[in-house]
C-alpha cells in the first residue's frame, strides 16, 4: 500500500499536481517495466475525475482556493487501484482580493480604536485540585483560549496563567491582596489581570495552558470511572 499526497496546492492546479506526483512516485516501476506510462496516466485521470466531481460540483471549490489531498493505492497485476475509503481532502477558501482590500482599509482607519479597546476575556471555573488551587478556563469570544490557576490564601490570592489568543500572553505569579471571594474577583477582573501579562511566543503560552489544565486530569478521570460504575 502506498500513499499519494498532493501537499498544499491551488485548487486550479490540483489535477496537474496529482498527475506529476503519481508519475514521480512510480518512476522506478515504470523503468523496471512493472507499470506502463499509460496506466499511470489512466489512474491519475481516474482520480482527477472523481476529485473534480467532489471539489467543483459538490463542494463548489474555487480555483483560487487551496486544497490538500491524500489517498492510498495498491498495484495489482500492473494496475493501479485507488482505495477511495482512505481519501482525505482539506479545503481552505480564498478571500477575494477586493474583500481583503476593503476590510483592510476600513480596519486601518480604525486601528487606534481597535488597539485601544480592552480585550474582553471570560472565565469558567473548571474545578479544584487536591491542594485546593482553583483552575479556570479562559475564553475569548466564547472560544476556550487559555487557563488560570488561582491559589487562595488568607484574604489574598496568587494567580498565574496564559492565553494563546487573540495574542499569546503569559501571566506570571501575581499576588493580589484583599480578595475574599476568588470566583467573583476573577470573573470581574480577568480582562484587567491579563493586561499585566507578558507577550510571549504561542508555544510558551500553550505550554502553560497545558500544564495548568493537567492538574485536573486525574480528578476528571476518576469522575468518569465513577460514572461508568454507576
Amino acid at each position: 500500500m502506498a500513499t499519494l499526497r498532493s501537499g498544499l496546492v491551488i485548487a486550479g492546479g490540483y489535477a496537474d499536481k496529482v498527475r506529476r506526483t503519481l508519475f514521480a512516485q512510480l518512476r522506478d516501476k515504470v523503468k523496471a517495466g512493472e507499470l506502463s506510462n499509460s496506466e499511470v496516466a489512466r489512474a491519475a485521470g481516474e482520480l482527477n475525475r472523481f476529485l473534480f466531481e467532489l471539489l467543483v460540483n459538490k463542494l463548489g471549490v474555487d480555483k483560487g482556493d487551496v486544497v490538500r489531498i491524500s489517498i492510498d493505492y495498491d498495484i495489482e497485476d500492473s494496475t493501479i487501484k485507488w482505495d477511495y475509503r482512505t481519501l482525505q481532502v482539506q479545503v481552505w477558501r480564498r478571500v477575494p482580493d477586493e474583500e481583503v482590500a476593503k476590510t483592510l482599509e476600513e480596519s486601518v482607519e480604525k486601528a487606534g480604536e481597535i488597539l485601544a479597546e480592552e480585550i474582553r476575556f471570560e472565565v469558567e471555573k473548571l474545578g479544584e485540585t487536591d491542594t485546593e488551587d482553583i483552575v479556570y478556563e479562559v475564553r475569548y469570544g466564547g472560544k476556550p483560549v487559555g487557563a488560570l490557576l488561582v491559589t487562595p490564601l488568607d484574604g489574598e490570592i496568587i494567580v498565574r496563567g496564559a492565553v494563546a489568543e487573540p495574542t499569546p500572553l503569559h501571566l506570571k505569579r501575581t499576588r493580589i491582596e484583599g480578595v475574599e471571594d476568588p470566583d467573583e474577583y476573577i470573573r470581574d477582573n480577568i480582562s484587567a489581570l491579563m493586561q499585566k501579562a507578558d507577550n510571549v511566543e504561542r508555544r510558551e503560552a500553550e505550554r502553560v495552558v497545558r500544564e495548568i489544565s493537567s492538574f485536573l486530569k486525574p480528578e476528571r478521570a476518576e469522575e468518569e470511572e465513577e460514572e461508568e460504575e454507576f
